[in-house]
């Protein structure tokens, strides 16, 4: 391993250089005006697939942007690592606030900035070099390798989830590797096995046949949006806990061990308070901030529409009005089952003055993979070999549906290896990368296929 370590070194300014190139595509999948960069963005990365040693590269069109494949498969008897990332990023606005253009990429402070430095091509950039370094120095690699780099990641990889229930002979694999997800903090390497799945749900009270002046028929007809508050005020109960029934019927309990292992991350409720800008902290009672944001099921709202909202006033009852509300579920709860339990709880709260319409917009589960597993352990023992210090194993509060599709279709554990922060500002003016962070990552993608090639 240490001539592959060793040729990673010293190749480091090249590989920076080839991911700038990279970066300078402008890869955004939700505008139209960017399908020709998308394709350009496909073949640049199936050229990078062949120059890393793969001897099957194909790029798979698909209704939306296209997925490229790749493959070397000459190790008959060895585990079969299948490799994910995405090329596309996300759009670029407001573009005033950017330092740099956000498509002509600059390193400066120890970090490369540029939209897709984090997410997630210089993410996933990172195993394409770690594969190529093994070619360049003994000619193989010690297990089998496949990439799957797909083009709609940010606009739901509709695409992708066709392709995996069509393609899983193609995909089968021993685990899947993936870098999307963020380090605990800034040089703790992080193993995430957890995700949330969610529930998206718009409620919309309709009063009165049109809008109607509150002088005339304020207390005689209901107002919707009176009618809305009270029925999102009763979603939660003094503790913070979830009114709809049902709700926690099936949430997957933490274990001793988890719970240690959170215990361990020494979050400071403080601190986190004074970042994300509050007095204090508000949620579940009896949790812990860290067990109430990976590993309890929540229900928000997160946005009210209707009634007059311009500068001014304007006395007026609205003849309807809409909330957006979100539920991060957990395994094993069923979206499906929770959202028919919303609908008849939100219309049972309702008086018979307003009509209540529910929805589903769409939703995705949660899942856990055991630590346990031989991949998460060889990952685990990678990522503190590359960074030097011990592993965290933590959750995420957010929602990855990929990562599910992956897990249940192909049957296979997903190792989440973060290598960004969540400092990194991915959807923001100023995306960026650690350089630290790149050079560490290629690293530990090498030692993950050597450790887990013995396994």
């Amino acid at each position: 391993m240490e001539i592959v370590l060793n040729y990673l070194k010293d190749n480091l300014e090249n590989y920076l250089e080839e991911l700038k190139e990279y970066l300078k595509i402008p890869s955004v999948s939700a505008l139209p005006a960017h399908k020709d960069d998308m394709l350009r963005c496909a073949e640049f990365a199936s050229k990078k697939l062949k120059d890393a040693g793969m001897n099957e590269v194909k790029i798979f069109p698909t209704e939306g942007h296209p997925i490229v494949y790749g493959e070397w498969l000459e190790k008959p008897g060895k585990p079969t690592v299948l490799i994910y990332g995405h090329y596309d990023v996300q759009p670029v606005d407001p573009l005033n606030l950017w330092k740099n253009p956000p498509f002509d990429p600059v390193i400066s402070d120890g970090k490369i900035w540029a939209r897709g430095a984090n997410d997630n091509k210089g993410q996933h950039f990172v195993h394409v070099k770690a594969v190529e370094a093994f070619f360049k120095t003994l000619n193989e690699l010690p297990l089998n390798v496949k990439f799957i780099l797909e083009g709609e990641e940010e606009v739901g990889s509709e695409s992708l989830v066709k392709f995996l229930k069509q393609q899983k002979e193609l995909l089968k694999c021993d685990t899947v590797l993936i870098s999307d997800t963020s380090m605990y903090a800034k040089g703790v390497p992080t193993i995430t096995y957890g995700l949330r799945g969610l529930l998206y749900m718009e409620v919309e009270v309709v009063g009165p046949d049109k809008d109607l002046h509150s002088g005339s028929f304020g207390g005689a007809v209901a107002n919707p949006i009176n009618e809305l508050a009270k029925i999102i005020s009763k979603l939660h109960d003094q503790n913070g806990r979830v009114t709809v029934p049902n709700f926690y019927k099936n949430v997957l309990k933490l274990s001793k061990k988890e719970r240690e292992n959170f215990k361990a991350l020494k979050l400071s409720d403080k601190q986190y308070a004074k970042e994300v800008g509050v007095k204090e902290l508000q949620g579940e009672k009896g949790f812990s901030t860290l067990e109430r944001l990976w590993a309890r099921p929540t229900l928000d709202c997160n946005g009210i529409i209707g009634g007059f909202t311009d500068e001014g006033a304007k006395t007026v009852l609205p003849s309807k009005v809409t909330a957006k509300i979100s539920m991060r579920l957990i395994p094993d709860q069923d979206p499906v089952k929770i959202a028919k339990e919303f609908s008849r709880y939100v219309k049972s709260l309702a008086p018979k003055s307003v009509k209540v319409d529910v929805r589903t917009l769409h939703y995705g589960y949660g899942v856990v993979v055991p630590i346990e597993s031989k991949a998460i352990a060889a990952g685990a023992t990678a990522v503190s070999k590359a960074f030097g210090k011990k592993t965290f194993f933590t959750r995420e509060g957010g929602s990855i549906p990929v990562v599910v599709d992956f897990v249940n279709q192909l049957k296979a554990p997903a190792v989440l290896m973060g290598l960004g922060l969540d400092s990194d500002d991915i959807h923001s003016p100023n995306e960026h990368f650690l350089v630290e962070n790149f050079e560490k990552g290629l690293y530990a993608s090498a030692l993950f296929i050597d450790e887990f090639s013995r396994s």
